[in-house]
């Protein structure tokens, strides 16, 4: 029920943003601060998206735990999609969700709703260790290059440098 008040209300703030400031400054001046905002926020967005990525990638290379800063790229990307977004209100809390401080806020009151139960990260570079004694059977053929070969298929590349 909740989502569907969000999904009337918010259309509805929107419109009579619009008709106030419309009203005080003007049609022209309101589509030049909608498109200034749009342009602002994508230029904002892109820097801190560039920037929370870079910090998830450190925190998964230095295998620590990568909520805070997913959780950060989260926010950033659901600021970039209200800052696109045509209006004042979603303007509003798209910059608002670009304030370090503000997503900190925001993360620490959802952590203390949601129970992580555990974190895993697999280190999928490195060969898993084998036992030093451990006998790998196998078979082989020897190939004799003067055997022919089908003319329908191409050599496999495989025995050549």
């Amino acid at each position: 029920m909740w989502l569907f008040l969000l999904f009337v209300s918010i259309p509805i703030i929107e419109i009579a943003l619009f008709i106030q400031v419309g009203g005080a400054i003007g049609l022209w001046p309101t589509l030049a601060i909608v498109i200034v905002t749009a342009f602002l926020g994508t230029v904002l967005v892109r820097a801190q998206g560039l920037s929370a990525i870079n910090q998830i990638k450190s925190n998964l290379n230095e295998f620590r735990d990568p909520t805070e800063s997913l959780a950060h790229g989260a926010m950033i990307l659901a600021s970039g999609l209200l800052l696109l977004t045509p209006g004042f209100f979603t303007d509003g809390v798209g910059f608002a969700l670009l304030i370090p401080p503000v997503r900190l806020a925001l993360f620490h009151w959802i952590r203390k709703r949601v129970k992580v139960k555990s974190f895993v990260q697999t280190d999928y570079r490195r060969e898993p260790a084998r036992p030093r004694d451990t006998v790998i059977d196998g078979e082989y053929s020897e190939v004799d290059d003067s055997t022919p070969r089908p003319t329908h298929q191409p050599p496999s590349g495989w025995t050549r440098h």
